[in-house]
């Protein structure tokens, strides 16, 4: 009897060491090496459900939340081993600075979200092709109504042709699934390579809760600050071509900006600015707001 209980012990401590670097996502236990399916393959995946979301979060890009993952873990795991696994879930295009606190992270996590490439380079040229001769008929600008940008053209557009419809009609089943939320008219912004936008939080009277943009032409740090505690920094990288999605949270509570020529660091890196064009949509602002 005692023969036959070491042999189980043995094997069951055997089986023990082989699954201890696996994770089930049905079941409760987390190990300290999980495995996830590849970031892009996910991301992908939710890219092609888009008209299912009206915003991806970040449980949707993401199996598991972040702060959870370092909470699940065992009490004698080290803490450098948190912390990288912590970090390893963190999307590649948010940089928190160093005061920045889990709730902020949290918080910026799931009401921010960039999809590189959402638009290929020829979609790019196309856009380009409609916008570009009404922006050279303007120049650029340093005075701005509300002192929030300065060396900007912009101007606003509710037709487009029909290769362009097909883009735009993306990103606002992407952003809008009731599409009578949406506003009519998109918002062109055309920053020259010195140009920058000041930290400001778009009007409430104005747009709703969602604002995503393409970018378009150059690479671009956009950096959030909360309205309340300006310790709470949070820096976007956002790559030419990509769509950005800011909502709620993001929306309301931080101040947005894009970093001028000088400034723009990700992190440690230098990102080149050069002459930028993003194109914007917006849903309508809540009845109580406008009143």
């Amino acid at each position: 009897m005692k023969r036959s209980l070491g042999r189980l012990s043995f094997m069951l401590e055997k089986v023990g060491r082989s699954t201890i670097n696996t994770i089930h996502y049905n079941s409760p236990l987390q190990t300290l090496r999980p495995t996830y399916p590849p970031l892009e393959e996910h991301e992908q995946r939710i890219i092609s459900q888009r008209k299912h979301f009206s915003y991806i979060l970040k449980d949707q890009l993401f199996p598991h939340p972040a702060s959870e993952q370092v909470r699940h873990y065992s009490s004698n795991s080290s803490q450098e081993d948190c912390e990288e696994v912590y970090h390893r879930r963190i999307p590649e295009y948010l940089h928190f600075h160093q005061k920045t606190s889990g709730e902020t992270r949290d918080a910026v996590t799931s009401s921010f979200v960039v999809l590189r490439d959402f638009v290929t380079e020829e979609e790019e040229e196309t856009l380009l092709r409609e916008v570009e001769p009404h922006l050279k008929r303007l120049h650029y600008e340093h005075d701005h109504w509300d002192d929030a940008i300065h060396g900007f053209r912009e101007t606003e557009r509710s037709r487009w042709g029909r290769a362009s419809s097909k883009i735009l009609a993306r990103i606002q089943e992407l952003a809008f699934p009731d599409q009578g939320e949406k506003l009519a008219v998109t918002h062109i912004l055309d920053l020259a390579k010195t140009g920058v936008i000041k930290p400001h939080v778009d009007s409430i009277r104005f747009c709703g809760n969602t604002i995503c943009g393409l970018c378009l032409l150059s690479d671009a740090v956009m950096r959030l600050v909360n309205v309340e505690d300006k310790t709470q920094v949070v820096d976007i990288l956002l790559r030419r071509r990509s769509l950005y999605l800011m909502k709620d949270t993001s929306r309301y509570d931080f101040t947005h900006e894009v970093l001028g020529e000088k400034e723009s660091y990700f992190g440690s890196q230098p990102v080149p600015r050069e002459r930028r064009i993003s194109i914007m949509c917006r849903n309508f602002p809540k009845k109580e707001d406008v009143l």
